[in-house]
């Protein structure tokens, strides 16, 4: 391996040696003239070109021979110019004269020029000295206006200041030229001349003059249109328009006047001067634009004008805002300086024109962008720039109608190299289930694409299935649905973007798929059994309290809504430390004490039938008092004890009546009042319960 590497750079070094051992190329033949400025010289000037090696040191020699075959030559060393003295020549004699080139590798020679050396004399360039602007008209001197010389002929050649090519023309001995073809007013126009003596060669071209014809008010009209971005929502625009050629302007464009009208039929005028454009206009060379935001404007309209005029208004209709919908297609072809669109006639032709467009993405407004007016019965267009390479480009055709509305026929997307996507963004899972999942992702940002997205590639690690994606529409958000799963497995996605130069990088998400449903619905049953047990000694406690409850209580609440008992008839009551200062609208005695505890318990000893409601037969007959004491005693009993009186003094009187009236009881027994007997339950009652 090495020896094979040691032979290479050997023969590498010898095919270098071989190469650098040529000798040099010849020089070209060289130019001789014997030079006559303030006053004529006698010595013969050469000068020749040579292409050689900078590294490799070459040395030149002018040589020539006279008629009488006397040679001669002069070493100018590396200068590519020599002097041919007037002692080696004799004047109106022929010479042969060459260039001879040497290095350490070997010498070259020239071809060999002959000439009269009569005839080798060379005036200086002339000096233009007059001119004038209507009509355009040019005058010189020369060296051989001298009176020991004579003119021989004159060129003239002219152009605009805006072309590149000549027009020349052969005028004779004269000193003055009158330009006759049309003039374009206030254009600038550049003269040169040279001229010849009598006998020997003609001099150089004379210094550019130029000279700026008479103005005249501009003609025509001004190609205006609107850049709205990437992409074109219409929901901000800049104005934009071609500056006029010189055949139009007809002088020097002094500014614009640019009118706004708003949707709210207001109208502003602006007027930009374009030595102080106070930043609202921004110009390049070909075109300028309104640097302000055209949101609320629904036309407008711009002329430019000059010291003697301006031109008539061109109007643009401003489109309302909205998504741009393409409802064709057009072919787009583009490579660095060249971009060409083609596209199928519409079935209509009820429009003008057609407009095609390009603006880079990314651009500022009124930047990266151009358009082309064409003819409605054209269907290929092409621009000549230079377009920048993985850089995307908005291609749009409209139809313009008669009143400058222009209608979006379609768009694309070009570029004219490509290159590796950028990665895909926010790649995520969005749904899950047993054996499918759901995947979203956002589209990359059009100026991290760097070529056309052709599609999307997806796969499954471990696996060997790889899908494809469409990425049309490249501006919208996109779904794929993964199918065949696993349940309750573990799965690791990528994907990355493609486009002709390859694909990009790789995004990667991880996710569980869910488990199959009947397993869910079995966890869900035993979930639920095991619920039910725990809950099952809760209700059976709740079941015993509820039967106890029933058992051991008498009533389960006493509400009294119809009849409201008077505390204060109760003897237990006034016992007790603390009262009830105003009467509650009902009373719950407690649902069920097992134990109860009463803080007093009155027990009597009935010695007497109790005095109520038909305590007595019919038939038989008591004494006046007790009769009238039954009575009082009713009142407070069952029957109307919602009679009861309210006041202490009033419920003291009717205890004392109904104890003297009813019965007479002895020390061991205690009143009891109307409300003890209404309440309170009997010893038979207690024992009962």
């Amino acid at each position: 391996m090495a020896q094979g590497w040691i032979l290479s750079i050997l023969i590498v070094s010898m095919v270098i040696s071989y190469a650098a051992a040529d000798p040099p190329d010849p020089p070209s033949k060289p130019e001789c003239h014997i030079p006559c400025d303030d006053s004529c010289g006698v010595d013969i000037h050469c000068s020749w070109n040579h292409r050689f090696d900078p590294q490799i040191l070459t040395d030149y020699s002018l040589q020539w021979e006279t008629a009488d075959s006397i040679e001669g030559s002069v070493n100018t060393g590396t200068s590519l110019r020599g002097v041919i003295a007037r002692k080696h020549f004799s004047m109106n004699s022929e010479l042969h004269v060459w260039v001879l080139a040497e290095s350490k590798h070997g010498s070259a020679k020239s071809q060999v020029v002959v000439f009269n050396t009569g005839d080798l004399t060379k005036p200086s360039p002339p000096i233009i000295t007059r001119s004038y602007e209507d009509p355009l008209e040019i005058s010189w001197s020369s060296i051989c206006n001298e009176p020991h010389l004579s003119l021989g002929s004159c060129d003239v050649r002219f152009r605009t200041q805006a072309e590149k090519l000549w027009h020349e023309d052969e005028i004779g001995a004269q000193v003055s030229y009158e330009f006759s073809g049309p003039v374009q007013a206030g254009v600038v126009y550049e003269f040169q001349v040279r001229c010849s003596c009598a006998t020997g060669l003609i001099s150089d071209w004379s210094a550019t003059h130029r000279i700026r014809s008479s103005e005249a008010a501009p003609t025509g009209q001004m190609d205006v249109w609107k850049d709205c971005g990437v992409p074109a929502t219409n929901a901000d625009c800049v104005m934009t328009w071609k500056k006029l050629p010189t055949s139009q302007a007809h002088g020097h464009i002094l500014g614009y006047e640019v009118t706004l009208f708003s949707k709210h039929t207001t109208t502003v005028l602006v007027n930009i001067s374009v030595a102080e454009p106070r930043g609202l206009l921004m110009c390049d060379e070909l075109k300028c634009y309104l640097n302000s935001s055209l949101k609320s404007v629904s036309s407008a309209s711009v002329s430019a004008y000059n010291a003697r005029g301006a031109t008539v208004p061109s109007y643009l209709a401003i489109p309302t805002p909205g998504k741009v919908r393409s409802e064709h297609s057009i072919d787009v072809r583009m490579n660095t300086e060249n971009l060409t669109v083609s596209w199928e006639l519409p079935d209509t032709k009820s429009f003008k024109e057609y407009v095609v467009q390009y603006k880079q993405a990314g651009r500022l407004l009124g930047k990266g962008f151009n358009w082309i007016r064409v003819n409605k019965s054209c269907t290929t267009v092409t621009f000549k720039a230079h377009f920048e390479r993985y850089r995307p480009y908005q291609v749009s055709l409209f139809t313009v109608t008669l009143d400058q509305q222009s209608h979006h026929f379609s768009s694309v997307i070009g570029y004219s190299c490509h290159g590796i996507p950028a990665k895909v963004r926010s790649f995520k899972v969005i749904s899950i289930a047993a054996t499918h999942a759901t995947l979203f992702w956002e589209p990359v940002l059009l100026t991290m694409q760097n070529g056309l997205i052709l599609y999307y590639e997806i796969g499954v690690h471990g696996q060997m299935a790889v899908y494809n994606v469409s990425a049309s529409p490249q501006d919208e958000n996109k779904t794929f649905e993964l199918l065949n799963l696993s349940a309750d497995q573990e799965y690791e996605v990528w994907i990355k973007a493609v486009t002709e130069a390859g694909p990009g990088d790789n995004v990667t998400i991880s996710f569980i798929t869910n488990q199959q449903q009947h397993l869910q619905l079995k966890l869900k049953s035993h979930l639920l059994s095991l619920l039910v047990l725990l809950c099952l000694p809760v209700i059976i406690c709740c079941l015993l309290v509820l039967l106890s409850f029933h058992k051991g209580t008498h009533k389960a609440c006493l509400c009294i809504n119809e009849k409201i008992p008077d505390p204060h008839n109760s003897t237990i009551y006034q016992m007790m430390k603390y009262q009830v200062n105003e009467p509650v609208a009902w009373i719950c005695i407690p649902i069920y004490e097992p134990h109860p505890t009463m803080s007093t318990l009155e027990v009597v000893e009935i010695l007497h039938p109790l005095c109520e409601q038909n305590c007595f037969p019919e038939d038989q007959t008591r004494p006046a008092a007790s009769l009238e004491g039954c009575t009082s005693k009713h009142r407070y009993g069952k029957g109307e004890y919602s009679k009861m009186v309210d006041s202490e003094e009033e419920k003291d009187m009717s205890e004392v009546a109904g104890r003297d009236d009813c019965w007479s009881s002895s020390e061991e027994e205690q009143d009891t009042s109307g409300y003890e007997q209404h309440f309170i339950p009997t010893p038979a009652e207690i024992l009962n319960a």
